[in-house]
This record gives C-alpha cells, sequence and structure tokens, in this order.
C-alpha cells in the first residue's frame, strides 16, 4: 500500500505547495514509465518485424537510446520526495533520533545542494548541445531534447531536497511528514 506525504503548516492541513510537488513528482515519474513502456514496445515491434522479413524499425537503437536517457532523471523528484534513495544507517542507528534526523536533514541539503548543481550543469549543456546542432546519425533527432527532462527532474529533486531539509532543521516554519 502507498504511503500518504503530506506538508504541515502550523496550522496543520495539506498545503497547497506539497499537494502541487506531490501531483508534479508523480506525473513526471509517470512520463518517464510511460516512456520507457513506448521504447520496450518500440524494441518488440521492430524485432518481431525483422523476426518476420519485414526489417527493423530504422533507428530504433538511437529512439531507445534518446527515450532512456530522456527519462532517467524523470523519475528522481519522486524518488526524493518519498526518501527512496539508498541511505545506509549502520554508523549513526545507535544516536539518539532527534540527532538522525538532524544528520538526515544535513544530507538532504546536501543532496539539495548537488540536484542543483546537476540542473545547472545540465541546462549549461543544453544550450551547448543546442548551439552545435548536434543531431543523431540515422533519425536526425535533435540532441539536445535529451537534456530538457533531465533539467526538470534535477530541478525538481532540488526543490524537493531543500524544502525536506529546511522542514527538519526548521520544523516550526513548515514540516513534511509520512502519515502511515
Amino acid at each position: 500500500m502507498a504511503e500518504r506525504f503530506r506538508i504541515e503548516g502550523e496550522q496543520g492541513g495539506d498545503s497547497l505547495l506539497f499537494r502541487l510537488l506531490y501531483v508534479a513528482c508523480t506525473a513526471l515519474a509517470g512520463l518517464g514509465g510511460l516512456v520507457v513502456l513506448g521504447a520496450a514496445l518500440m524494441v518488440t515491434l521492430s524485432v518481431a518485424s525483422a523476426t518476420l522479413g519485414l526489417g527493423a524499425i530504422r533507428g530504433e537503437f538511437e529512439l531507445v537510446e534518446l527515450s532512456c536517457a530522456a527519462c532517467a532523471s524523470l523519475f528522481l523528484p519522486l524518488c526524493q520526495l518519498v526518501k527512496g534513495h539508498v541511505m545506509v544507517d549502520v554508523f549513526t542507528n545507535w544516536l539518539p533520533g532527534a540527532t538522525n534526523r538532524t544528520i538526515d536533514a544535513i544530507w538532504t541539503a546536501i543532496f539539495a545542494l548537488a540536484w542543483s548543481f546537476l540542473c545547472w550543469r545540465l541546462l549549461e549543456g543544453l544550450v551547448e548541445v543546442r548551439g552545435y546542432g548536434d543531431r543523431t546519425m540515422l533519425l536526425g533527432a535533435p540532441i539536445w531534447w535529451v537534456y530538457t527532462p533531465a533539467v526538470l527532474g534535477t530541478g525538481l529533486s532540488a526543490v524537493v531536497a531543500t524544502l525536506q531539509g529546511l522542514s527538519t532543521l526548521f520544523p516550526r516554519t513548515f514540516r513534511i511528514r509520512t502519515a502511515a
């Protein structure tokens, strides 16, 4: 059963901000899943077509490569939102809960900085690759298209991680908590 997440302000209740983040993260992950499903169906169709002697779909490997590269970052915001990243607490498990929460908040803030850095560099890469006009060999698809969802995914991950880190460090302002 899926868990329900919410942000509570000082008065409590679901905040519009968190509901929007949750919808955006879920929508991006859903879009990424649809892209992967489409790539899998295309490969299946191409292999079946080639097996039947009709020939493979031209440039199918380019489409799979582009779609996988494009959608990989779309899963990251939801993973950040539900704290689905691998956590190793072997060395801190014996510490009090408040200390562990503070350590988690610090690492979440570091995650936010890392996501921000990746987003910035991907945006720089998008601008540069678009300027070059690079295209795939067979289909002639612009390479810069792949960067757009990557910028979106890492940017939203940075926003989510920032809010999570701040909510743990400053719980009086707002907080994100998991309701079972």
